[in-house]
């Protein structure tokens, strides 16, 4: 609870950060787009360096090394100066290559574009170094089983960034039509935008050396990296390394394809999505991820692992499905609740009908693919306790490569306008392929899950989901449904107002739907609400 209270609070103002920059740029224009391009290249070469490495090995590795006579601080201390070394000259690196990492990552782009690209990226480039210790040593307060600060601390990397945005407007005003041409922007206006989220990311690494302290840690940098025991973690990385790629030419085919419906804007205007709209929809689909998943994957981890390193399955097991069960409850109500709310969600971001709609279709596309998505990123941290890192290479390179096919042929296919939602949708579907392969590779390795009723719980989840969503549409059809000048697209209060109302209806449907079906998870989630509304009115 304490993790997903961090989550939310960092979610609800990633929200208010990304409505800001919306307003401030725009959504479906040509300088959000650049800066969309700019500031996603320092998470891209992160996880080329160690993005995966850093989730997948850390943590069982320093468990063992608590072993040690010294509690594993010898261990930590020569890890930290590696990734610190690895991580500043890597920064340096890229920095000094972003004309090259722009050209990448984008086709068909015009020269004031680029350079407006490139000038976003030498600002937010340096968050690579800034990115790769937030993770390390979140991972180690992990490790401890001190989970709340990872959690939280992305408030503070949000905090500052819409301090930037607000200044930004206030000091030269909000373009979200785009009227201000690419080569009208000045080095100020940049600057402003770009090196506020990277101090913003800088805030969020940094504040976690203050909770090192408070559970006995200190970075004391040692390069003795002989004889330490980092040989089994860098064996184990190899393949995580590869998946890594892997996806990163995944990442690289599909930022390529998107980007050429730039273009197609002198055509179709603000109707056509690109990278910027692809990015805001991500924001959305990764809030309730983010929320469940990720801190209930998270705790499961710790667990998990060390039930892995004892030999004991039958608990192994048993922590997975129950895992398991808990995520398809949340992402099942989650995605198809934001599916049929995907237009005021995005009338929130964006204020042309032509923008709300372009948004909303690759948000319902990218959705279809939330239940999975979220199934198989707990299956991966399973094969991670087990130090299995080759599997998930496996049934990743499954998933980019149908995803690469897929891509190119809608590239050669598909209307512009349609383009990145399509990109969304075929994505979807190589990820449902991934978990479902994921899903049976760990029970050939662990065996089958006996009497978990997974299958049979995940069924009469779906179902309860689907009767919400239908009660949903419902009263939005009521309302005025998604015509324009309605009251869920008219204006963001009215957007805003129909999420807050029909998503708890939705929900309330959600609720009974699975008491009805005998879904246990239910009664846990109504006995801590009451648990909390009770403690809330007793003050």
């Amino acid at each position: 609870m304490i993790m997903a209270a961090g989550t939310v609070a960092s979610r609800i103002l990633g929200f208010v950060r990304a409505v800001l920059l919306a307003l401030t740029i725009g959504v479906t224009t040509d300088a959000a787009d650049a800066f969309g391009v700019a500031n996603q290249l320092p998470n891209n070469v992160y996880a080329i360096i160690a993005g995966g490495v850093l989730n997948a090995v850390l943590v069982p590795q320093i468990i063992k090394a608590r072993a040690h006579h010294d509690g594993g601080q010898s261990y930590i201390d020569r890890l930290v100066t590696l990734i610190i070394v690895v991580f500043a000259s890597a920064t340096v690196l890229t920095t000094a290559a972003a004309p090259f990492l722009v050209s990448l990552y984008t086709q068909g782009w015009s020269g004031d574009q680029l350079a407006l690209a490139t000038a976003f990226a030498y600002w937010c480039l340096p968050q690579l170094f800034f990115y790769g210790l937030y993770s390390l040593l979140g991972e180690v307060l992990n490790a401890r089983s001190a989970f709340g600060p990872f959690m939280w601390a992305p408030v503070l990397n949000n905090i500052v960034a819409i301090s930037g945005l607000v200044a930004y407007i206030a000091i030269f005003g909000a373009d979200p039509t785009g009227q201000r041409a690419a080569a009208e922007w000045g080095a100020d206006q940049v600057s402003l935008i770009a090196a506020t989220a990277t101090a913003g990311v800088a805030a969020q690494a940094l504040i976690l050396l203050v909770f090192w302290r408070r559970v006995g840690l200190k970075i004391r940098l040692n390069f003795g990296w002989r004889g330490v025991g980092l040989r089994p973690a860098a064996k184990a990385a190899s393949w995580t390394l590869g998946m890594v790629l892997v996806t990163q030419v995944g990442g690289l085919v599909q930022t390529i394809v998107a980007s050429t419906t730039v273009a197609a804007r002198e055509t179709y205007g603000l109707a056509v999505a690109s990278i910027a709209a692809s990015t805001i929809a991500w924001l959305v689909f990764m809030l309730p991820h983010s929320i469940a998943t990720v801190s209930i994957a998270t705790a499961s981890f710790t667990k998990i692992s060390a039930h892995a390193h004892e030999g004991d399955f039958k608990a192994f097991k048993a922590d997975v499905v129950a895992s398991l069960r808990v995520i398809v409850a949340v992402s099942a109500f989650s995605s198809i609740g934001l599916m049929v709310l995907a237009y005021p969600v995005s009338r929130v971001f964006v204020g042309e009908l032509q923008a709300t709609i372009a948004l909303g279709n690759v948000l319902i596309a990218m959705l279809i693919g939330l239940v999975p998505f979220s199934f198989g990123f707990m299956l991966q941290r399973a094969f991670y306790a087990l130090e299995d890192t080759r599997t998930p290479f496996i049934f990743t390179v499954v998933q980019t490569a149908l995803f690469i096919g897929g891509a190119i042929a809608a590239a050669f296919t598909v209307n512009p306008v349609w383009l990145v939602a399509t990109l969304a949708l075929v994505n979807s579907i190589a990820i449902t392929v991934q978990a479902v392969l994921a899903y049976r590779l760990l029970r050939r390795k662990v065996g089958r899950f006996k009497g978990a009723g997974l299958a049979s719980a995940a069924t009469r989840m779906l179902v309860a989901a689907g009767l919400a969503g239908a009660s949903g549409f419902a009263a939005l059809w009521f309302t005025g449904g998604f015509a324009p000048g309605s009251f869920a697209l008219a204006t963001v209060l009215g957007a805003v107002a129909t999420c807050a109302w029909v998503g708890a209806l939705m929900l309330a449907v959600y609720a009974v739907a699975l008491k009805l079906f005998g879904v246990p998870e239910v009664n846990v989630a109504l006995t801590a609400t009451a648990r909390i509304f009770k403690g809330i009115t007793r003050r």
